[in-house]
């Protein structure tokens, strides 16, 4: 297996950007636009290797608004004082520009934004632009972030669809390819807040060698290695594991009828906590004290 030199940062969504919103814009934006005051973004810029002398090219692809999602990005890493440049992508015809492979080519961070990650699967899947990509996460001192979909399009596996209501009826949760960036894992996004315990279980239920990580909003994981996660922002992230899951009828039942689920293991991650992939162990942080967490949320600390 190869060890990516990469770095791999995902994130829940709904993290405040501190940007000045009105009411109504705030009724039309989609919450992943909520991103700056908790740090999330300074810990991408620190994380990558020439950190504040980074260039950021943001990929609005997955939104539906992405003049918005643009500018608001591009206001946000404002305060940080780097290079970001908006990659308006929005069909295969645009991923294969040559401007925007030579942009990719050149820049350190890549961030996809947040809206419907399968826009990002069916324009990128298969192009040069998403080559590149991995090519230089696997070789190279590259960062690899996204938010809400872009999160939740990074595994090899990925959900699109699946009520949260529902999600345990057979049937229900899709699941198809994403960009690759990760294997052995599923990812899904606003986790607690929209209740999408049961889209997860349902999607480690049917593949229990895949781990299932629940992003809360707020929170996040830095991936390195390939393998090592560390939980990053304020929120919580859940993970479940299907390894030594007992039992499931999720192969015997009919289409539309409910899935049971015997000893599926569920763990909680909260800052500073580690998962390492390949012992397949979560190593809480011990002796996190109350002053450091804020420090780190807030993007004071070192």
């Amino acid at each position: 297996m190869t060890v990516p030199k990469g770095k791999l940062i995902i994130i829940g969504g709904a993290v405040d950007m501190n940007t000045n919103l009105t009411a109504q814009e705030n009724i039309v934006k989609p919450d992943h636009l909520k991103f700056f005051e908790h740090g999330i973004l300074k810990r991408i810029i620190t994380e990558s290797a020439k950190q504040t002398a980074s260039v950021v090219e943001v990929i609005t692809t997955a939104s539906q608004i992405p003049e918005l999602v643009g500018e608001e990005y591009k206001e946000a890493f404002g305060y940080l004082d780097v290079t970001v440049g908006v990659l308006d992508i929005r069909s295969r015809e645009d991923a294969a520009s040559p401007e925007y492979l030579e942009r990719i080519r050149k820049c350190d961070v890549v961030m996809f934004s947040g809206g419907d990650q399968l826009r990002l699967s069916s324009i990128f899947g298969g192009t040069e632009f998403l080559s590149i990509l991995k090519e230089r996460y696997e070789n190279e001192h590259f960062v690899i972030a996204g938010t809400s979909a872009g999160a939740a399009a990074a595994s090899t596996n990925m959900i699109y669809r699946g009520q949260s209501s529902k999600a345990l009826i057979k049937g229900e949760v899709q699941i198809t390819a994403g960009l690759g960036f990760i294997d052995s894992v599923i990812i899904d996004t606003h986790f607690v807040q929209r209740g999408r315990i049961g889209r997860l279980l349902y999607a480690v239920a049917s593949n229990p060698g895949m781990l299932g990580i629940g992003l809360g909003e707020d929170a996040g994981l830095l991936i390195t290695g390939g393998t090592m996660m560390e939980a990053i922002g304020s929120g919580l992230t859940i993970l479940v594991n299907g390894r030594k899951m007992a039992e499931t009828n999720i192969y015997d039942v009919e289409m539309g009828m409910p899935v049971s689920i015997k000893n599926m293991r569920v763990s909680v991650m909260s800052i500073f906590d580690k998962y390492d992939l390949l012992q397949n162990q979560l190593i809480i942080k011990q002796s996190a004290r109350a002053e450091d967490s804020v420090a780190h949320v807030t993007g004071l600390g070192s």
